[in-house]
């Protein structure tokens, strides 16, 4: 009889995430907590719980950038084909916010003033029988309006990075609407 691990896994990383959760609860307050579900193959399904167990994270860190005439950076991920927040892996021992700063540098070429984080998305994983979730931090920080936007990142997946008004998101933008919702919150405050 052949023993499925991915139970075990599963249960591992939604430990992490639960850790990472209140470890970013106890740090920060006022940020929005969207859920994200995927469904997965069984070998992503892995993949992403391999990565929570290891960090709290299955996709990353993340930063909202804005300018003060009310433009958000994205970035364009030619593996997803979709306009990105800017973003990606934390290494071992490195902190969230270093990780997005350094994310930032690497896809669009700047440094910004980190504010704290926006959103804590719990995303729910799932495959046939299995599930776990992890947290994906994200960040808000603010850029100069006169900062020169140079993409160098390592592994390739960038090939843009745009200045877009807050009205004028492209469609094809991933996590749209989490992110008009945070921009609603902000606005309101």
């Amino acid at each position: 009889m052949v023993v499925d691990d991915l139970w075990f896994l599963a249960d591992q990383a939604a430990q992490r995430a639960e850790q990472t959760y209140h470890r970013l609860q106890r740090g920060h307050t006022d940020f929005l907590e969207p859920t994200n579900t995927q469904h997965v193959s069984r070998d992503r399904f892995r993949t992403l719980a391999s990565r929570v167990k290891d960090t709290g994270t299955p996709f990353g860190v993340h930063t909202i950038v804005r300018r003060d005439d009310d433009e958000v950076l994205l970035v364009r991920h030619e593996g997803v084909e979709m306009w990105v927040l800017p973003g990606g892996g934390v290494h071992t021992g490195e902190a969230f916010c270093e990780a997005a700063q350094r994310e930032l540098a690497e896809e669009a070429g700047i440094d910004a003033d980190y504010a704290g984080l926006a959103m804590a998305t719990r995303v729910e994983i799932r495959c046939s029988r299995h599930q776990t979730w992890g947290v994906m931090p994200i960040y808000q920080a603010r850029a100069a309006d006169d900062c020169e936007l140079v993409v160098e990142d390592p592994d390739e997946e960038i090939s843009a990075a745009r200045w877009f008004d807050l009205s004028d998101i492209p469609p094809d933008t991933r996590d749209r609407n989490d992110l008009l919702a945070w921009h609603d919150h902000v606005a309101g405050e």
